[in-house]
């Protein structure tokens, strides 16, 4: 057993090594290594083996990270869409002509919602090679479409398999060499590639009712590479999760991460654990919202999570085809660091300047009788939120003169303006045909229907 720490107290540390342990044990794996990653550092990394000849696997090791590799082809179609080579409303056909499903949108193939066929056809092509899938037609095969598009989440690995042709289409280059150029390199994950590299776990079936071991193949996926071919390590997916919480303008930049983090479609039928952004799983673990993906190919399977609003990141990475549960495992990993050691908020600190025409802006103002409290944020930005009883509050960011743009919450993507008097005066706020007035149903000012020139009244 092996284990790296800093800046964790030592009994979060003995927490996080003790549910590996338990991972490994209960989930009858030969290996399991985890990390756990906070504000963009490396704070722990474990393992444990159960094999007696083979030294404990350390977070430099590889493992075969099956469908996280959805994750990382997600972000190069974003990356064309982000250069202006696509937008995402497109429909296959614009790009990738003669596939047979090119009405299918490339946002409802990012998010499974295309209604293809969770699957390529038989023979089951996680387990052989990919040579027997030659062409597209071959990975997708007849009666690709099982839904209507954009009807309802339906998991898609040919899916995925279309959306790497895509890239190699508009990059004229390999779906590897574009991952390798535009996202590996730049972010330094040189330890994330399409074929193992020592130090590398080998992948194990276990037997179900026996301590016995079979081999997995590493089989080459071909086509479907795009949708679960990588291997990588722990550390390299933790820096990897740092990226999908941050952004990194050398590849995709907050914004882009963010949008695709955020729910794209409804929660599967009957389950409403969790959803689908684009290229992202996005699940409830407790009151945390966590955000990344699993995956699993035959003697391997893994798990990457990452709390955004408490900067916290997991990774869990096992070499059995089932048995452990590394997606529970990292969201536990999680849950114990956020738990025992909170995270420290920002210090306040007074703005550097203060825009005068902004602080009139700021404190109460009444849709209808709503009472709401507008605040200025250090970034220039507003922020409107309703005063009792939660509902209709937003960020907003600068959009020009006297105007924003809703960031998140009901006001997303709403234009919050400011309607000065002639004098120039703050007379009012228009919120998407939303009057924001200083005193409720303030008389004199622009309020929907007039104000009753009886006033304010007792019975």
């Amino acid at each position: 057993m092996t284990s790296e720490s800093e800046d964790l107290l030592p009994g979060t540390r003995r927490a996080l090594l003790h549910r590996i342990a338990v991972a490994q044990t209960e989930g009858r794996t030969p290996s399991l290594v985890g990390g756990v990653l906070r504000d963009g550092r490396v704070l722990w990394t474990g393992s444990r083996t159960g094999l007696e000849e083979a030294a404990a696997p350390g977070a430099d090791a590889q493992y075969r990270i099956g469908s996280i590799t959805k994750t990382f082809t997600a972000v190069l179609v974003m990356r064309l869409r982000d250069e202006g080579l696509l937008d995402l409303g497109d429909p296959l056909e614009k790009h990738l002509p003669g596939t047979e499903v090119g009405e299918v949108t490339i946002a409802q193939l990012l998010a499974h919602s295309g209604g293809l066929g969770a699957e390529a056809p038989a023979p089951w092509w996680e387990r052989t090679p990919g040579s027997l899938r030659p062409s597209l037609p071959d990975v997708i095969g007849e009666g690709a479409r099982m839904h209507p598009p954009g009807r309802l989440f339906h998991y898609s690995n040919p899916g995925y398999t279309l959306l790497g042709s895509l890239v190699e289409a508009l990059r004229g280059m390999s779906w590897e060499e574009a991952l390798r150029r535009e996202v590996l390199e730049p972010l330094g994950l040189h330890r994330t590639s399409a074929q193992p590299q020592e130090p590398y776990a080998r992948g194990w079936a276990v037997h179900p009712w026996a301590d016995a071991l079979l081999p997995e193949p590493a089989e080459d996926l071909g086509l479907m590479a795009p949708a679960g071919q990588l291997w990588s390590t722990a550390a390299d997916l933790l820096r990897f999760a740092w990226f999908l919480a941050e952004g990194d303008e050398r590849v995709l930049g907050a914004a882009s991460v963010r949008e695709m983090r955020t729910p794209a479609v409804p929660a599967a039928a009957g389950d409403w654990s969790g959803t689908y952004g684009l290229g992202m799983q996005i699940t409830r673990s407790g009151e945390r919202t966590l955000v990344g993906h699993c995956g699993s190919l035959p003697g391997f399977l893994a798990g990457l999570w990452v709390c955004v609003e408490e900067g916290v990141a997991a990774v869990a990475l096992a070499n059995a085809t089932s048995g452990p549960l590394p997606g529970p495992a990292a969201a536990e990993l999680v849950r114990i660091v956020a738990d025992a050691e909170p995270r420290f908020p920002d210090p306040w600190r007074p703005a550097g300047e203060v825009d005068t025409r902004l602080l009139a802006l700021a404190g109460p103002w009444y849709w209808g009788t709503h009472a709401y409290g507008l605040r200025l944020t250090s970034d220039g930005g507003l922020t409107l939120d309703l005063l009792r009883g939660g509902g209709r509050g937003s960020r907003f960011v600068a959009a020009g003169e006297d105007a924003w743009t809703g960031l998140d919450g009901y006001y997303a993507g709403e234009t919050l303006r400011v309607v000065r008097r002639p004098d120039g005066a703050v007379g009012h706020l228009d919120l998407g045909s939303f009057v924001f007035t200083r005193e409720p149903y303030e008389p004199g000012d622009a309020v929907p229907g007039g104000v009753d020139e009886g006033g304010w009244r007792g019975i």
